[in-house]
Parts: C-alpha cells; sequence; structure tokens
C-alpha cells in the first residue's frame, strides 16, 4: 500500500496546513497539500497527504473517508499514479 493519499470534496477554503493538523490524528503526516489552479489561484477542492507508514495511511482512511469537513463529505483513499499524459502541442504564431 501508498502512504499517499488523495483527499476529495474539500471545502475551497480548507489549506494544507488544515489537512496536516487533521490527518495527524491518524499518525504522522510526511506532507500535506492542496491543489490550487495555477491561474487563479484557488483551490480545486482536492488534495493530497502523505503519511509516513501504511499502517497510518490505512487508520486514515477509516478515520476520515466520508467524514464531514466544513460542511463537506471528504473522499479519502489511496492516491494512484498520476498517467502520464501525451504533451501539449505547441501552436506557431508566425
Amino acid at each position: 500500500m501508498s502512504t499517499k493519499l488523495y483527499v476529495g470534496n474539500l471545502d475551497y477554503s480548507v489549506t494544507g496546513d488544515q489537512l496536516s493538523e487533521l490527518f495527524a490524528q491518524a499518525g504522522s503526516v510526511t506532507s500535506a497539500v492542496v491543489i490550487t489552479d495555477r491561474h487563479s489561484g484557488r483551490s480545486k477542492g482536492f488534495g493530497f497527504v502523505e503519511m509516513s507508514s501504511d499502517d497510518e495511511t490505512k487508520k486514515a482512511i477509516e478515520m476520515f473517508n466520508e467524514k464531514d469537513l466544513q460542511g463537506r463529505n471528504m473522499v479519502v483513499n489511496e492516491a494512484r499514479p498520476r498517467k502520464e499524459r501525451p504533451p501539449t502541442p505547441t501552436r506557431d504564431f508566425r
């Protein structure tokens, strides 16, 4: 099992620090980040939390999946590896 968790259905005001503090209840948090739009800086409503062990990862899923955080039920599960995307074609503006 991976130690990285996907955390979805987050309120747009949730921060990485808040995720880290919450998930610390399940064990040692290595990192916590909320994904933001690169242009607006606004949260995309999901993030990733990395725990220090598989046992802590399992405990965090059990504790927080479908639990309320700021009025929304979080989706917490094991993060899947990012799929490789084909490169974005560049435009020639000549």
